[in-house]
């Protein structure tokens, strides 16, 4: 039976928060272009959260493949939309932090040095025409058409049409509860609504990471809108992994702010040249 009522999954409504807290940090500090840039910059918070978000997705959907082969020993359309998914959104968290370049100190390769819009190791802001990038140019248009498909028009077609619901879920995919996807898509509208700066398209990323997140978890994983079998059967082993996973939301925003921050090595060592030894 499919579980519609995602606002009483603290999973669902935490990473909502989540995303609700970051815009009204975005807002707050909209009158602070220092600030401002601090949360939206490469290596920002934001960015981060992105990175984290997709990491931990790809682990989820590699988790749902595994347990559906245990359950089926055989190679179904499930299986490879499970496996071909988490390939691809564990791709997405390596571009976003440009293959570890910036974190290892690696030198960027002269191909991309000379046709990357950015000057870093990764393929989505390659450059296409004079001012364009396989970002810019293909991959938003692109992201934009599946995700309002996804998380609005098929939702809305299913609720009155549950044909839609398991045609979409024989492919082994899932559709988003509609009420956390339009919140989703209204964050989005918002952020580049209110916000006034050139990187704000960083802040309907992040929704999205965090929304895909939280919702790939609700499906897979506790059967929220989902009609087959989701990994927590029981009742009472679902609600300990929904809040322990809400928790975990929590200190992947931590840990994004931290990175964010660096480590602080470097700012240590400079106050502390003998590394705090006397």
């Amino acid at each position: 039976m499919v579980q519609n009522k995602w606002y009483v999954h603290p999973a669902l409504v935490v990473a909502v928060l989540v995303n609700v807290f970051v815009m009204g940090l975005a807002i707050a500090w909209s009158g602070d272009q220092a600030k401002l840039w601090r949360l939206l910059v490469e290596d920002g918070i934001v960015e981060w959260m992105q990175f984290l978000c997709f990491a931990v997705t790809s682990g989820l959907l590699a988790f749902a493949a595994v347990e559906h082969w245990q359950r089926n020993r055989r190679v179904d359309l499930v299986l490879l939309a499970l496996a071909g998914l988490s390939g691809v959104v564990a791709l997405a968290a390596l571009e976003e932090i440009s293959w570890f370049q910036r974190i290892l100190n690696i030198a960027t390769p002269e191909y991309f040095a000379q046709n990357n819009r950015q000057g870093e190791t990764n393929l989505h802001n390659l450059a296409v025409g004079e001012k364009g990038s396989i970002h810019k140019t293909i991959l938003l248009k692109l992201i934009a058409i599946v995700g309002i498909t996804h998380n609005i028009v098929l939702p809305l077609l299913a609720r009155k049409r549950t044909a839609i619901r398991d045609f979409v879920e024989k492919f082994g995919l899932y559709l988003p509860p509609l009420g956390a996807s339009v919140i989703y898509i209204a964050l989005v509208a918002v952020s580049h609504l209110v916000i006034d700066h050139p990187r704000k398209g960083e802040l309907g990323e992040m929704f999205g990471a965090m929304h895909y997140l939280a919702t790939v978890f609700g499906a897979y994983f506790l059967g929220i809108g989902y009609g087959r079998r989701p990994v927590f059967e029981n009742a009472a082993d679902a609600r300990r992994a929904g809040t322990l996973f809400a928790m975990l939301l929590l200190f992947l925003l931590m840990t994004a702010w931290l990175l964010s921050a660096g480590a602080g090595a470097a700012e240590y060592l400079g106050v502390h040249p003998d590394g705090g030894k006397g």
